[in-house]
Formats: C-alpha cells, sequence, structure tokens
C-alpha cells in the first residue's frame, strides 16, 4: 500500500488508472470500513482509501480534538484489506486557505433529522466529499465511490450531491455491518463503557421494533406513525438514554410517509445519546 500525504502526489500515484474505487473514511477504522474496502476492490482498477478528521463536519461543542486518531491501527488493516492507495492529507494539505467555498446540501434532505439536530454538518460534510472526489478522481470519465448504510442520510445526500453536478461517479452503498448482538460498528462505539455498550444494542433493537410496528400498521401507517415513533422514543428514553429521534421515513426522501404510500420503500432511521456517546442506526424495511 502505497501511502500519499498530498493532493499532487495522490494525482501522480492515479495517473496511470482509469477507474478508481474510493472509501472516504476518516480514520479511527473497524470491519465495517474493511467490508467497504473489499467491496471497493472489485469495481475498480485501483483501490483507494482517504483517513481525514474534517473539521467542517463538527460543530463547535463537538468531539473534533478528541476524535480517536489511530493510525497505524487503520494502516495495517487497509493493507489487510487490500487497499492498494491510501491518501492522508493534514489540514494545510486538503485546505491550503480557508475554504470559504462549501456545498450547499438540498435542505429538503439535509436539513431534517441528522441536519436538525447537528446544524451545518451535511454543509461540512459535502463539501470535503466533493473536494476529495476532485482529487481522486479529477477529469476520469468514471470512478466509483463506496458509502456505508449505517449513515443512511449521508448517503442519500451524496448520491443527491452527484446526480445535481452530473459528476461521473457511481457511488455504491455498503450494507451496515454489525456485532454479534446487533450493534452496528461505528467509529465512536469505542467512547462506551463496558456497561454502556452492553445498553448499546438497545438502539438497533428499538428501531427494529418500530419498523416491525410499522409494517404490521400497512395502509393506516400515516395515521399511526406519530405515536408509534412517540412509543419508540419513550421506551428508550425510559432506559436511561436521551433519543433525538426515531422515525419511519420513505427511503426515497426521508419525508414521512403519506397515505397511500403502501408501495413507498420505508427505512426506520434513529439517534440517541448515550452517556456522553451519541449513537445513529437504521434498518430498511423490506
Amino acid at each position: 500500500m502505497k501511502i500519499v500525504h498530498t493532493i499532487d502526489a495522490l494525482r501522480q500515484t492515479l495517473a496511470p488508472f482509469r477507474q478508481p474505487a474510493f472509501v472516504p473514511t476518516m480514520g479511527n477504522l473497524h470491519d465495517g470500513h474493511m467490508a467497504l474496502v473489499t467491496q471497493a476492490r472489485a469495481l475498480g482498477d485501483v483501490t483507494v482509501a482517504s483517513i481525514f478528521v474534517n473539521r467542517l463536519q463538527f460543530l463547535p461543542h463537538e468531539d473534533f480534538d478528541t476524535y480517536p486518531r489511530t493510525w497505524q491501527s487503520d494502516c495495517d488493516q487497509l493493507q489487510a484489506a487490500g487497499c492498494q492507495v491510501l491518501f492522508a492529507p493534514d489540514e494545510k494539505a486538503l485546505y491550503p486557505e480557508p475554504q470559504t467555498c462549501r456545498i450547499q446540501p438540498d435542505p429538503a434532505l439535509a436539513d431534517l433529522l441528522e441536519g436538525q439536530f447537528r446544524p451545518g454538518f451535511f454543509v461540512g460534510v459535502s463539501t470535503v466529499v466533493m473536494k476529495l472526489f476532485q482529487c481522486v478522481f479529477g477529469t476520469r470519465p468514471g470512478g466509483v465511490a463506496v458509502f456505508g448504510k449505517k449513515d443512511y442520510q449521508q448517503l442519500m445526500v451524496i448520491r443527491h450531491m452527484v446526480r445535481q453536478f452530473a459528476l461521473p461517479i457511481d457511488i455504491v452503498a455498503g450494507e451496515t455491518r454489525r456485532a454479534a448482538d446487533g450493534l452496528a460498528l461505528s467509529s465512536r462505539n469505542g467512547y462506551l463503557s463496558p456497561t454502556e455498550r452492553q445498553e448499546a444494542v438497545q438502539l438497533s433493537r428499538a428501531l427494529r421494533q418500530l419498523a416491525q410496528a410499522a409494517q404490521a400498521a400497512g395502509a393506516d401507517l400515516a395515521a399511526q406513525r406519530p405515536a408509534l415513533e412517540a412509543q419508540a422514543v419513550a421506551q428508550l428514553g425510559a432506559r436511561g438514554w436521551k433519543p433525538d429521534y426515531l422515525t419511519v421515513r420513505r427511503q426515497t426522501d426521508l419525508q414521512p410517509p403519506q397515505a397511500g404510500d403502501t408501495a413507498v420503500p420505508l427505512v426506520a432511521l434513529g439517534a440517541a445519546r448515550l452517556g456522553a456517546t451519541r449513537l445513529i442506526d437504521n434498518f430498511e424495511l423490506p
């Protein structure tokens, strides 16, 4: 695996290749990231990953300074997974001047759910992803980028951005990887105490139950949804969590299902704080 730290070095390294397959990360990697790298290996002629903790997507009170940096472990895992090129810029390399030009994603998609509770988050995400895309793909006629479904809304925001800007990049979704008890793998799981780690699986269980209740509601879901969501929030809150939302939305646009949406695919999404750690998860309804 070749490690490069500047945009020029990355472009020189990728010059011989026509279709990179790219996995952007913020480091502190786990098996979920490795599954995305493995998926990417079959999709291009060179497999590229990035590690960059993007200050633009952290709110002032969030954990940018304390976000775990596990450089050697990350490199070892990426090499073992078959990553061929690792782009690991520092802030000066990626943002040599203040990044005053930023991507403003569609508010109808980006200002709800995560965007409501983390204002400006998707501006930071979209801006860094667009810049990374320019670094990795440049003027190539095609490329592939792999994003995990665990960050469901992020995946949708990136797909919308690529479509709106007519970027010749295929956005491929990777399934959420889970621990044996069902907890979605996440870099922030490392913040959990042993007791919190045992409790953390309750978020995924609450979302599964909400998804099952939504299925059972059938054609009455639009009417029953507020009560079902309120019950899910209350039950999780009774266990000591501080839920931001547990909700059922349409997969297409993350809007609430309406009467007559019986054939529209749905997804149950949730975000809640356990102690000092905020976790997110989702389940697509079959």
